[in-house]
């Protein structure tokens, strides 16, 4: 038994309808003209009188999800610090103890055998939790035990399957490639437990890239409909009753809903939520590169356009950027053919290219473009990910440098970028944890007030380059400064290193 949801709306185009019914016929084509005029503006979907008939066809399909956990938990030893604290589980602490958790979120239905879309974080559990049982609650209040059939945490989606003995209410997924922003759409869920929740809205942006993590898959569809906590999973609809989008993720200073909802495209999740049902590997592409969005100092310090491309901090030894010629400092503007953008990131180009897979690679180095050939790489775990950029000195840092003799005097080249040095000696570099054969200058001050300041830059800081030119003395920091603002340029580029963290480039603006 297959449910077919259609659309059945009023649209508000009763004025352009009215002033046709005249007798004269001059007037008659003015009317016309007009409502020609308004087809042209006005979206043929119009503005919904009601969105009842539609929210009572869809509303079936819509589930709601929840979890039961058990996590391990550290006991509190009221004792601690006195000599009765062995007498409760130990010295320094008790031991943990388990409790039992509960999470909820929504999902939806997509087949009428009962496989149901939900988000990852919907179904993981918390910490060192273990998920013991998912319970499917149907909007009539009928609960199913549901299995967990596939879950990809990199793209926050899960599937479920519950068994029914009689087919069951599904939504279908729709093209989220045609959205656009001002169209309607609703969500629907279960925020806060309330039970089956309808919001409308319309699309705030397509494509957006929130810039938490920029991940693979940072790029959302944003509305502005009421999500808020148990939406999660839920499906977003368009107004012919298709799911758009899969509700995420909100920005709030709140907590609770500002009108700012992101939802994970449909072209993004039903090529994953198919893999997963099939049991298929998802098998992603990888470069092995650490990127930053072109930001305006960044662009300023390169003199290149604002907001074209993404820069290159660092590159994987012996990764497929590695292998391709890619270096830190580059400017990846275009790969196989795609502009790198805000809307299409690198990340997003890369992870969806083949394994394997061999494409051209457009960057900008040293103000020149130039084309590169990359084989993609498979891009590893989230686990392992983290295993590799894990860093257990990465925030400590030191401000220790023997108490080197500053110079008084501040060259208007230092007060241009905010920071005086000196050269780095054998000695200095031992004292700062540097590796043997590290050129560069050591900063020694830095004005709290300048852009270096304000971007974090401290004493002990050892600068390499400066606009990609290495330096070893002072002299070489007010060289590049006085070359960029000869050029016209009002920032330039410093490759930083500190203590227990990779080299990073810095944008600073010259004052």
């Amino acid at each position: 038994m297959r449910y077919a949801y259609g659309l059945t709306t009023a649209l508000l185009l009763g004025g352009a309808t009215a002033s046709l019914i005249t007798g004269n016929p001059a007037g008659a084509q003015v009317a016309q003209n007009e409502a020609s005029q308004m087809s042209r503006v006005v979206p043929r979907a119009g503005a919904p009188a009601s969105f009842a008939e539609l929210t009572a066809q869809l509303a079936p399909a819509v589930v709601n999800i929840s979890t039961r956990q058990r996590v391990q938990v550290a006991q509190q030893n009221p004792f601690a610090g006195t000599p009765f604290e062995g007498l409760f589980g130990g010295r320094g602490g008790a031991s943990p103890q388990t409790r039992e958790a509960q999470s909820l979120g929504s999902g939806f239905i997509i087949s009428a055998d009962g496989y149901i879309v939900t988000n990852n974080h919907v179904i993981t559990a918390e910490g060192r939790g273990q998920v013991e049982s998912i319970t499917v609650t149907m909007p009539d209040g009928v609960d199913y035990s549901a299995k967990l059939v596939g879950k990809d945490p990199e793209s926050d989606l899960a599937v479920l399957k519950i068994s029914a003995s009689k087919p069951l209410p599904f939504v279908n997924f729709g093209d989220s490639r045609q959205a656009r922003v001002g169209d309607w759409v609703i969500a629907i869920g279960n925020p806060f437990a309330l039970g089956g929740t309808v919001t409308a809205g319309i699309v705030s942006a397509v494509y957006r890239n929130t810039g938490a993590g920029s991940g693979a898959y940072d790029r959302y569809i944003q509305t502005d409909a009421s999500i808020n906590r148990g939406n999660s999973g839920g499906p977003l609809f368009d107004m012919n009753g298709q799911v758009i989008g899969i509700n995420n993720a909100i920005f709030s200073p709140t907590g609770g809903s500002v009108g700012i909802g992101f939802a994970i495209p449909a072209e993004t999740a039903a090529p994953i939520v198919q893999k997963l049902i099939k049991g298929e590997e998802i098998e992603r592409g990888y470069l092995g590169i650490q990127i930053q969005p072109v930001t305006e100092d960044l662009a300023a310090s390169l003199g290149i356009p604002r907001n074209r491309g993404e820069f290159i901090q660092a590159v994987t030894p012996g990764g497929a950027g590695a292998e391709a010629g890619l270096k830190a400092g580059d400017v990846v503007i275009a790969i196989d053919g795609k502009e790198v953008t805000r809307e299409q990131t690198l990340s997003f180009i890369v992870a969806n290219e083949q394994p394997g897979s061999r494409v051209p690679v457009d960057i900008i180095r040293n103000g020149k473009q130039m084309r590169l050939t990359a084989k993609i790489g498979r891009r590893p775990s989230q686990e392992e990910l983290a295993q590799q950029t894990f860093d257990p000195e990465a925030e400590q840092g030191s401000d220790e440098l023997g108490a080197p003799q500053q110079s008084q005097d501040q060259t208007a080249a230092a007060q241009a970028i905010g920071f005086s040095s000196i050269a780095l000696t054998p000695q200095i570099a031992r004292q700062l944890g540097a590796s043997e054969g590290t050129t560069g200058v050591v900063i020694t001050a830095v004005d709290p007030s300048s852009d270096a300041g304000q971007k974090g830059l401290r004493r002990g800081d050892i600068v390499l380059s400066v606009n990609y030119d290495a330096v070893r003395a002072p002299q070489d920091v007010e060289n590049a400064v006085r070359a960029a603002k000869s050029s016209g340029r009002d920032a330039v580029l410093v490759r930083v290193q500190r203590r227990g963290q990779p080299a990073a480039y810095v944008p600073i603006r010259l004052r």
